[in-house]
């Protein structure tokens, strides 16, 4: 009898900022693909609001574009990537917060 292995893949949720608004970049001014920028804003990586990010959010993007071409993988990938990097530095800093 064979037996069906079921594998799960949990794309983290980044929230967005609900702070004051920042400064907002045109999307075509990154020079991705507007299919791109609709996915990152389904995946729930940035906001879009009238064809426009904030510049935070701007540069998460070109950061993901990065590792998506430097690295060869999808969007999905590169986004989980991000997430575990940021996360690596969150607990660098706090290792040496507790170490000062």
């Amino acid at each position: 009898m064979n037996t069906v292995k079921k594998y799960y893949l949990q794309v983290y949720h980044h929230s967005l900022s609900t702070g004051p608004e920042g400064e907002w970049v045109d999307i075509s001014s990154l020079e991705i693909h507007p299919e791109i920028a609709e996915r990152l804003a389904e995946l729930g990586i940035v906001e879009i609001r009238e064809n426009h990010i904030q510049s935070c959010q701007a540069t998460r993007v070109r950061k993901l574009m990065r590792l998506r071409c430097s690295l060869g993988v999808n969007v999905h990938a590169a986004a989980i990537i991000m997430d575990l990097l940021e996360r690596i530095e969150k607990l660098q800093d706090e290792i040496e917060r507790l170490n000062g």
